[in-house]
């Protein structure tokens, strides 16, 4: 799993994540910056924006749900994460942006990462004319066998 994981770049320090924001040519406003350190300091992880936001209140950072999701949707335009659709309503944010495919634990509301590139889609219909596929995403549903 750890072989597959992209790092843009090392943000353990106020100055990397800067970079990071900069290079993905987002101004680097202090919302971010506090956002981006709370994402990207623990490594590749799964998050719903309701969780960073309960992070960020934890960290006394005074953000509102509303800029937690609009500053998630502006990273992931960026190229900084990928967003998981797990159900209609239901929406993680992955750090790891690499090719790789999801299980969602039922229940628990996890999300994790399907080690390997074990997962092969075969016989996709051709896309409409003028359109490309650009990717396929598996979540693989899981819960607690009794």
């Amino acid at each position: 799993m750890a072989d597959q994981h992209i790092h843009i770049h090392s943000p353990q320090s106020r100055n990397g994540v800067r970079d990071m924001l900069r290079d993905a040519g987002l101004r680097p406003t202090r919302q971010r910056l506090a956002l981006a350190e709370l994402l990207f300091s623990k490594g590749n992880r799964h998050i719903s924006a309701e969780l960073l936001h309960e992070e960020a209140v934890i960290a006394r950072v005074p953000v509102s749900l509303a800029t937690v999701y609009n500053t998630l949707h502006q990273f992931t335009e960026a190229g900084m994460l990928r967003e998981v659709a797990v159900e209609g309503t239901k929406t993680y944010f992955d750090t790891n942006v690499s090719d790789h495919h999801h299980f969602f634990i039922e229940g628990e509301n996890r999300v994790v990462d399907i080690p390997g590139a074990n997962v092969t889609v075969d016989d996709l219909p051709p896309p409409p004319a003028g359109m490309e596929i650009v990717r396929v995403d598996v979540v693989v549903r899981l819960r607690r066998s009794e």
